[in-house]
């Protein structure tokens, strides 16, 4: 049985992705129903989703934009 990546802070951005888990609203409805394959799946994009996220926020922090 694979885990619920939720971290009980649930607020949603702009994109409908969960700030606390990087789940999208989609996949969190889902996730009682997915069998332990989907989930991993889930967790795959969801890890991606905050990766990216932390690196957005590290580069404002920085005053960076990876875009120039």
């Amino acid at each position: 049985m694979v885990d619920s990546p939720c971290v009980r802070n649930c607020c949603l951005d702009q994109q409908d992705c969960c700030l606390g888990c990087g789940r999208k609203i989609d996949e969190i409805m889902e996730w009682h129903q997915a069998t332990d394959l989907r989930r991993q799946q889930i967790l795959v994009l969801a890890a991606a989703r905050m990766a990216e996220t932390h690196q957005q926020v590290a580069f404002r922090r920085l005053g960076v934009n990876p875009s120039e």
